[in-house]
């Protein structure tokens, strides 16, 4: 069977007159965008910008919701409580959907603290999920391949997609090594686009400590603040198809 694979980058992190990335150039090559919702980057002008280009490039829209954490770029862990965080995920989707010309998301992929913070919080995942529940049951989660929430997400009876990323290190656990720890952001264009070969067609990856790990992926992440992003993802795109893998919306997938 052909290997198929759902390409997303997180998007719409712009601010203000403030511009972060290089959207209108990596939009070319994937096939799923995850929009910023205005807490911990992005304002209604760039969400709306961001979900037009989208649309305009036939890439399927879902919404990169966050702690409210502009500051940090909700890339801090926050002590709040589930039910603060459900509807705070819900208020985000809604915002989101509302400049979408379908009125409906293809996906929910939670942004930084709050999705590293559900991998191991039973409590905050569910909350996330039950947000996505509420607000459309056909919506998709994406969250980390191999972490509980996914089994919790399909227990609930939502629709899940595996993440691996293709610029970030990993631990032997299969968790996202901090960034604040050396090497947990891979930037070297040649090795992105070999581990992102390996995960899609062999179901392996080595971890930072140098074992190698098993995973299965649904789709793969490309973090468009990555430096030379944009070589990164036609670096991406081009060797999986050289692969004869498939590049496809989550919708084809889950």
């Amino acid at each position: 069977m052909t290997a198929r694979i759902d390409f997303n980058c997180d998007m719409g992190e712009s601010f203000g007159a403030y511009k972060m990335g290089q959207d209108e150039e990596i939009i070319k090559y994937i096939t799923s965008v995850n929009v910023a919702c205005g807490f911990h980057a992005g304002d209604p002008n760039w969400m709306r910008l961001t979900v037009e280009l989208a649309q305009y490039h036939n890439v399927a829209v879902g919404a990169h919701p966050s702690f409210p954490d502009l500051p940090g770029f909700g890339r801090r862990n926050m002590a709040v409580a589930p039910g603060e965080v459900k509807n705070d995920v819900i208020y985000q989707m809604g915002a989101l959907t509302a400049f979408t010309g379908a009125k409906k998301l293809q996906h929910v992929k939670p942004h930084g603290a709050m999705y590293n913070m559900a991998v191991r919080d039973e409590a905050l995942a569910r909350a996330i999920c039950e947000a996505i529940l509420e607000v459309d049951p056909e919506i998709i989660l994406v969250a980390l391949t191999g972490s509980k929430w996914v089994d919790i997400a399909r227990d609930m009876g939502l629709r899940v997609a595996r993440e691996a990323f293709a610029d970030r290190a990993v631990n032997a656990d299969g968790t996202l090594v901090p960034r604040s720890k050396p090497g947990s952001v891979i930037e070297d264009v040649d090795e992105v686009a070999l581990r992102s070969v390996k995960m899609v067609t062999k179901g392996k990856v080595t971890a930072i400590t140098g074992e190698e790990i098993a995973l299965s992926a649904d789709t793969l992440c490309l973090h468009g603040d990555t430096p030379n992003s944009v070589y990164l993802a036609s670096s991406i795109r081009s060797s999986l198809e050289a692969q004869g893998v498939q590049i496809v919306p989550l919708g084809q997938i889950v």
